[in-house]
């Protein structure tokens, strides 16, 4: 039964990530990376727009407040971390600025983008 739910969970969150995406390319983003693994954590999307790099972590939950506060400052750091690794390696994007937003994604409602979600050293 756990591993039913583990796919069922697995699932909504890569439907959440495909939505976000969408939802980002609507707003003049171009999507640069999705699903990222590295040896130092994950980022569901990055995303540019102009000369910013967004670092996108997605969270489907049924209510929005539960997706809003779903990340800790630990899942932040990861992310920082995965992201620092990802910049390091792509030099042309070095004079970019760069954040972490936040996508909440509900059933039967439109996403919301948290821009600047997160800044690292502020818990």
């Amino acid at each position: 039964m756990a591993e039913a739910a583990r796919q069922r969970a697995e699932r909504r969150g890569r439907t959440g990530e495909t939505l976000a995406a969408i939802f980002l390319r609507l707003k003049g983003y171009r999507i640069l990376e999705a699903r990222l693994r590295t040896p130092v954590g994950e980022i569901d999307l990055i995303a540019s727009k102009g000369r910013i790099i967004a670092f996108v972590e997605v969270k489907a939950r049924a209510n929005r407040d539960h997706a809003l506060g779903a990340v800790t400052p630990a899942g932040w750091q990861r992310i920082s971390r995965a992201a620092d690794f990802w910049m390091a390696r792509r030099p042309r994007y070095a004079d970019f600025g760069w954040r972490y937003d936040l996508i909440a994604v509900q059933p039967w409602r439109l996403p919301v983008h948290l821009r600047d979600a997160w800044r690292p050293g502020i818990a």
